[in-house]
């Protein structure tokens, strides 16, 4: 076992999360990590209503008897319909032991978890909103570098730099995000200071993922430079995978286009179209840097217990240098 704060606080058997993605963070891959040792995280934007989460919960509870949580991406500003409250009451009633925020200040819904025993993981792009998710309650901070896939903020700071001043200036267990696939990145962000790390894109690249197998084809086969930073005018910088949909996005900003212009190709529903259908140039998909490492598809069992032996390997290969 590799024990820190975050398997003790989240009663797991090894620090790897898997991050939330939406359309792909479901029962069948969240349970498979799970079960593998680590822990799975559902996605709840993936879901119309509080009550479809709450069917897919007891769907995940039916394949496994592990912990598990569910992410709730929030938008920056609160707009009529929003469901955030409602995806957390579910979150609540069905004991949960975990949810992991991002996007806006989760401080309203703080004492709502906290009734309930919900430990709380804010996801953050920097340091300085890693602090305000301490003084607000937050249980352990993500941080995320800017080689991650999704939204690595405007700061354009890698994990690096970000995961260790973090760790140095926070209280609570650092969670490192972003550049992390295997055995040798979990042992350097251990190093850093952070007590788990948080990964999407090896996740996406799994069998138990319900991506279409032309993207797994893409992803084995693609490089680190293969992905880009499109939405920045509208400051939601995104990571993506580099097709023809982000040139689209890229050349509209650059010719000042606005959010709903943008939104015919950035919506969540033409990915989602685009996962069902393997068509691997429509969607704007998240897609971290590390891609380029990434040679195989694997089980969720097989990636963690690779890192987990890599980690092993690489800590008996440091414990031999220092005489």
């Amino acid at each position: 076992m590799l024990k820190t704060r975050i398997t003790e606080m989240l009663g797991i058997e090894y620090p790897i999360l898997q991050g939330g993605m939406q359309w792909l963070a479901r029962a069948e891959l969240v349970s498979a990590v799970s079960n593998a040792g680590g822990l799975g995280f559902i996605t709840a934007v993936s879901f119309s209503t509080p009550d479809e989460l709450r069917e897919e919960i007891r769907r995940t509870r039916d394949l496994t008897d592990k912990p598990f949580g569910v992410n709730v991406s929030m938008l920056p500003m609160m707009l009529p319909g929003d469901i955030t409250e409602g995806y957390l009451d579910v979150v609540c009633e069905e004991g949960i032991p975990v949810v992991e925020t991002a996007g806006r200040n989760p401080e309203p819904y703080v004492p709502k978890l906290r009734s309930a025993g919900v430990k709380l993981i804010h996801k953050v792009p920097a340091v300085r909103f890693a602090k305000k998710a301490e003084s607000i309650g937050a249980d352990a901070v993500t941080v995320v570098g800017f080689e991650c896939g999704g939204h690595p903020g405007m700061d354009d700071v890698p994990s690096l730099i970000v995961a260790p001043k973090a760790a140095k200036e926070l209280n609570v267990p650092v969670i490192a995000a972003g550049g992390f696939c295997d055995g040798r990145g979990l042992v350097a962000a251990l190093a850093l200071g952070a007590e788990a790390v948080l990964m999407g894109t090896r996740f996406m690249a799994s069998k138990e993922s319900p991506m279409h197998d032309n993207f797994k084809e893409w992803m084995v086969s693609a490089h680190e430079t293969d992905t880009m930073i499109i939405e920045r005018s509208i400051r939601n910088a995104a990571r993506v995978i580099k097709n023809d949909a982000a040139k689209t996005v890229e050349k509209l900003e650059a010719d000042g286009a606005e959010l709903d212009e943008l939104l015919p190709v950035i919506s969540g529903k033409v990915g989602r179209d685009a996962y069902l259908s393997g068509d691997v140039q429509r969607g704007t998909i998240a897609c971290g840097q590390v891609v380029g490492r990434i040679t195989e598809i694997k089980s969720c069992k097989e990636i963690i217990d690779g890192i987990v032996a890599e980690a092993k390997a690489a800590l008996e290969r440091l414990n031999k240098i220092i005489k």
